[in-house]
């Protein structure tokens, strides 16, 4: 396969999966198996494509950042809130990232790591949408200290690929009292400084390989990841609302599955 070609595909699987609770890395871990792509440039491409998906974030909910940025000099306690919150939340993962990026990339990088942990979230997924505790909080930005914290601490078992950094943090804001709605849009916020900084250390540890030629490839999957993040950020909040997050625990554990059966087959590796 062309590597143009792949990249088209991989920034589609990174769009369409980076704001559901299904694991855009894992998705991508297995499509590149799957595709038979081999050397450290295709670990680096995805990671430096999530970008492209964190853009369309930035793109859509731009009217409130903007107004959250114009107000902290003004000293707003509204836009104080909500970005103390969004800080408190991304700090815990942020050092784990810069402590163990190395381990992370050269040893939970892998197919049977990614499989597993599909299963085990979409467990989890399943078990939370009949056991959830009642909702106390409603609105992504007038989140508590606490909860904000919380959901951060939850965010960092995303550095294991397959548990979705989504997913996390989803589950940590319902296991915390917050509705369905209100922690997918968190997420949504909390996506941006975490993958801007995953980029930017990722950018810095591989500058050397960065060509043109692999340059070029990423473009070419941060244009696709960002259009297709536009369209599932725009239908993600009303499709939970209405379905909740049962149907995504049933993907994963499919997805995960049928890795697994592979993997045995030595079909993917």
């Amino acid at each position: 396969m062309a590597d143009w070609l792949a990249a088209i595909i991989l920034g589609l699987v990174e769009g369409l999966t980076e704001f559901i609770p299904v694991s855009s890395t894992g998705h991508l871990l297995l499509a590149k198996s799957v595709l038979g792509l081999q050397g450290d440039k295709w670990d680096t491409f995805i990671v430096m494509i999530q970008l492209g998906a964190i853009l369309a974030v930035v793109a859509l909910y731009f009217g409130r950042l903007w107004k959250v940025l114009l107000g902290l000099p003004g000293k707003d306690p509204a836009a104080r809130r909500f970005a103390i919150s969004v800080l408190l939340a991304f700090f815990p993962s942020a050092l784990i990232g810069l402590l163990f990026h190395d381990f992370i990339k050269t040893v939970l990088f892998n197919p049977t790591v990614v499989c597993v942990s599909l299963i085990v979230g979409g467990i989890a997924l399943i078990a939370l949408e009949r056991w959830a505790p009642q909702p106390r909080e409603h609105d992504a930005m007038k989140f508590s200290a606490k909860t904000a914290l919380g959901v951060g601490l939850f965010q960092c078992l995303s550095i294991i690929p397959g548990v979705s950094r989504s997913g996390a943090t989803i589950v940590g804001g319902l296991l915390l009292g917050v509705d369905k709605r209100a922690a997918a849009e968190f997420s949504f916020f909390l996506a941006i400084p975490t993958m801007v900084g995953a980029f930017g250390l990722d950018f810095w540890e591989s500058r050397e390989m960065l060509t043109g030629d692999v340059l070029t490839l990423i473009a070419i999957g941060f244009v696709v990841s960002f259009v297709s993040g536009l369209i599932i950020v725009k239908t993600m909040l009303d499709f939970v609302t209405k379905h909740g997050f049962a149907p995504f625990a049933w993907w994963r554990i499919a997805v995960g599955a049928v890795g697994l059966a592979l993997l045995q087959a030595g079909l993917i590796g």
